[in-house]
């Protein structure tokens, strides 16, 4: 995960703890979650020669077997947050009705 969304070690941490999907990719639970050291020393024990390239070979035999292509992703927060009306949508609102007022019946 941390090599499809190109985050940092501790960028890493941060989404373990913050994305539940990834944790239940991982099969992580929230009480028990890595640090930013032990990703790090995880990370390289996958850059020994030649086991992180064994690695993504069976994961990619894996998908493209299931269909699936793997892909360099991006994480996008959708978090949804209240906002005050704006000023120049609240003034649009007046100058409507001011204009409407002034328009005569027919």
């Amino acid at each position: 995960m941390q090599l499809l969304y190109n985050l940092s070690d501790l960028a890493m941490e941060d989404a373990l703890y913050e994305i539940e999907s990834m944790r239940h990719f991982a099969d992580l639970r929230l009480d028990r979650l890595p640090d930013e050291t032990a990703i790090l020393n995880f990370r390289h024990l996958l850059e020994q020669p030649s086991l992180g390239k064994v690695l993504v070979k069976e994961v990619n035999k894996h998908l493209e077997k299931n269909g699936l292509i793997l892909r360099e992703g991006r994480i996008v927060d959708a978090t949804i947050i209240s906002a005050s009306e704006s000023r120049k949508a609240s003034m649009d609102c007046y100058s409507f009705r001011i204009l409407s007022a002034a328009l005569p019946a027919f």
